[in-house]
């Protein structure tokens, strides 16, 4: 019994001794969940994940300008495609791990209704977007006010944020009474955790599909591929469900 224990033991500490560590550009809109995965799989494979949270357009320069980033999740499909073809990333190992649902959301519980229908009525001053250039939920929202014929009366009202995360910043602060964010930042438990909100139909705007791209940095890294894998396991996919977004 002690020599199985002494085995298992040194079995353990071998393993972690090989523990290594992967640089990861996440897109904004997966803060939380990312953050709750990371911990877990530190836990799990002994590795770690070094979380830098951002616009995807900005990271996909930030590539292929050599940052040294090992693995990809980015807030849609095309920037991981462009880099796989550009040569910047490990042919076949891009894939879906969430599609993203835009929201209309505000601080204030009484402001936006369940069908949008303020959006119409235009009580408000101002409306907070991601940058459409660089953040796809930002293209997401600017696709869905174009379908509903409201883009060009409400584009004089837009405060543009950087990424996902400074636009919900410009919600709570006041600088804009609401703005579309993505469902999982105002998410908790599967409601919305807080303020008011309408789920925009998905018939509005192309399918968030947001993909993950094992980048030609990582290559050669323990625990960017092991990182990669993880996201495929059922732990990692109930976070990710939790978090409002489907499973591809």
């Amino acid at each position: 019994m002690k020599n199985a224990l002494f085995f298992a033991l040194t079995a353990a500490i071998a393993g972690f001794a090989h523990a290594d560590e992967v640089q990861v550009a996440v897109a904004a809109n997966f803060t939380a969940p990312m953050q709750q995965i990371a911990a877990q799989f530190e836990k799990d494979s002994g590795h770690k994940a070094v979380l830098s949270f951002g616009a995807t357009g900005k990271f996909y320069a930030q590539i292929v300008n050599g940052a040294p980033f090992e693995l990809l999740l980015a807030a849609d499909d095309e920037t991981p495609a462009r880099l796989e073809k550009d040569g910047q990333g490990v042919p076949g190992s891009r894939f879906t791990y969430a599609i993203g649902k835009l929201v209309l959301w505000s601080a204030d519980p009484a402001l936006v209704d369940g069908k949008g229908e303020v959006l119409k009525t235009g009580n408000f001053r101002h409306l907070a977007i991601a940058n459409p250039k660089t953040a796809p939920y930002g293209a997401a929202a600017v696709e869905a006010l174009n379908k509903l014929g409201l883009l060009a009366g409400l584009q004089p009202r837009f405060v543009q944020g950087e990424n996902i995360s400074q636009t919900q910043q410009f919600i709570v602060t006041g600088n804009a009474e609401l703005g579309f964010i993505a469902l999982s930042q105002v998410i908790k438990d599967g409601k919305i955790s807080a303020g008011s909100a309408w789920t925009v139909p998905a018939n509005l705007y192309e399918p968030i599909r947001q993909d993950a791209l094992l980048l030609a940095k990582g290559k050669d890294k323990p625990a960017a591929t092991a990182l990669l894998a993880y996201l495929k396991g059922d732990k990692a996919r109930a976070v990710i469900k939790a978090f409002g977004y489907e499973l591809p």
